[in-house]
C-alpha cells in the first residue's frame, strides 16, 4: 500500500491518456486525487515526461516528488507510436484538430509505393514542427499565432526515425508504427509523407505505446488510477 511519503520521495506513474484530454489535464487530475487522498502539501511536485496532444492517446509518464528530477532523462528516451495517416487531404494542424483545407489525387499511389517511400524517412531527417504546436516564437506559442491568422516562419529541426513500419494499407488510410527520437512530430511526419507520395496527408489517429523501457500495456486510465488509490485503506 502506498503512503504520502512514497509519493513525496518519488513515484513514476504510467497513465494511458484518454482521447481529448490534454497532458496538463491528466497531471492535474492525478495531483487532485493524490492531494485529497494523502493530504499532501500545497507545493507537492508532479509533472509529465513528454506532452501528448489532446487527439492522441496512450502512454503518459507522470513523476511525483523527488522523481520530477527524472523527467528530462525520461523525455530523452526513444518513443514508439502507432497511428493512422489519411492520404489525399491536408489540414492546417496536420491532424483532425482543424478542417481539411486541400485535397489531392491518390489514384497513383500503390501499396508498393507506400512501402518504398517509408525509406526516405529513416535515419536523421529535417522536420518542421506543425504551426499548431506549443513551441514558442516571439514569446507566444505557435498555435496562438496560427489561431490569430498570423504567418510565422518555422525553422526545421533535426530528428531521427529509427523504424517506420506500415501495418495496414486501405486507401486513403495507412496504419503505421514509428520509433523515433525526442522532439519528433508525428503530425509533421504524416504531412511530409503525403508530400513525398505527391499527394497530401494528415494524421487521423495517434497512440504512444512506449517511452524507453516503459510500455502502455502497464499503464492505467486516470479513472482506474483514482479507483485504485481510493480503494486503498
Amino acid at each position: 500500500m502506498k503512503t504520502a511519503t512514497d509519493f513525496l520521495e518519488g513515484e513514476v506513474i504510467l497513465i494511458d491518456k484518454p482521447l481529448t484530454w490534454s497532458s496538463f489535464q491528466a497531471v492535474n487530475k492525478l495531483k487532485y486525487i493524490l492531494k485529497r487522498k494523502y493530504d499532501l502539501p500545497k507545493k507537492f511536485k508532479i509533472g509529465h515526461a513528454g506532452t501528448l496532444d489532446p487527439l492522441a492517446t496512450g502512454l503518459l509518464i507522470i513523476c511525483t516528488g523527488k522523481f520530477t528530477k527524472k523527467i528530462t532523462e525520461i523525455q530523452a528516451q526513444v518513443k514508439e507510436y502507432t497511428g493512422t495517416i489519411v492520404l489525399g487531404a491536408t489540414t492546417p494542424s496536420y491532424d483532425l484538430e482543424t478542417e481539411v483545407d486541400a485535397t489531392f489525387p491518390t489514384n497513383h499511389i500503390t501499396e508498393a509505393i507506400i512501402l518504398e517511400t517509408t525509406n526516405q524517412f529513416l535515419g536523421e531527417i529535417d522536420q518542421k514542427p506543425p504551426v499548431f504546436s506549443a513551441i514558442k516564437k516571439d514569446g507566444k506559442r505557435l498555435y496562438e499565432h496560427a489561431r490569430a491568422g498570423e504567418e510565422v516562419e518555422i525553422q526545421s529541426r533535426k530528428t531521427t526515425i529509427y523504424e517506420f513500419e506500415i501495418t495496414r494499407v486501405q486507401l486513403p488510410e495507412v496504419d503505421f508504427r514509428v520509433k523515433c527520437s525526442k522532439g519528433t512530430y508525428i503530425r509533421s511526419l504524416a504531412y511530409d509523407f503525403g508530400l513525398a507520395l505527391q499527394s497530401g496527408g494528415h494524421l487521423s489517429k495517434l497512440r504512444r505505446t512506449k517511452i524507453g523501457g516503459y510500455n502502455v500495456e502497464n499503464a492505467v486510465s486516470p479513472a482506474d488510477f483514482e479507483k485504485k488509490i481510493n480503494d486503498e485503506k
